[in-house]
């Protein structure tokens, strides 16, 4: 069956979301329309494909002990010249995002690994882009601000397009129901939002 590559990460809500991907788009960066607009907390790593009933029944335990928080995005950052990322800040919310990768990368779970860089949450504006629209990038959304309450985030699998596709959602605070016969999802403990 071979390998997939997954990601985790917290969708930035409506409007939210598709306002960032199409000011992404209109800086030039060609991969906009095909990453939803979020805050990472697994990126890009290859699983075996038979190993994805086991990644989604580990984030749904993670999912379970979470809490819902609040999250507000505000202003634009760069990781250049390290990384050629504009990002825009999370102002609030990060201490729970630095929690939660922490917990979804956990050595004891199927999808422990390193981080090529110290974790630090952001939502990508621009990426490998030139440096003008970098710059336009960074300065056309210095003043960008958002807020949302975090309930829980999702699963995403990365196409032969390139293009990221959400797998399933994974609410805060137990998404898990006892068991009901009849429900095949309901009894292996997870209620599937496919």
């Amino acid at each position: 069956m071979g390998t997939v590559t997954i990601g985790v990460s917290i969708a930035v809500p409506e409007p939210y979301g598709s306002l960032l991907q199409e000011r992404r788009a209109g800086f030039g960066d060609p991969a906009a329309h095909g990453i939803p607009t979020h805050v990472t907390l697994l990126p890009p790593t290859e699983v075996d494909a038979t190993g994805l009933p086991a990644v989604e029944a580990y984030l749904t335990e993670v999912a379970a002990a979470g809490r819902p928080f609040p999250m507000r995005l505000s202003g634009t950052g760069t990781f250049r010249p390290l990384s050629p990322v504009v990002y825009v800040k999370v102002v609030q919310g990060a201490e729970a995002c630095a929690r939660l990768q922490k917990r979804v990368r956990d050595a004891s779970g199927p999808v422990a690994r390193e981080l090529q860089f110290p974790y630090h949450p952001h939502v990508t504006v621009a990426h490998g882009i030139d440096d003008a629209a970098m710059d336009r990038a960074f300065e056309e959304l210095a003043d960008y601000d958002a807020e949302w309450s975090c309930t829980g985030f999702a699963l995403y699998e990365q196409g032969p397009d390139g293009v990221w596709r959400k797998l399933r959602e994974f609410t805060f605070g137990g998404s898990v129901v006892p068991p009901q016969a009849g429900h095949a999802d309901v009894e292996r403990g997870t209620i599937a939002s496919r």
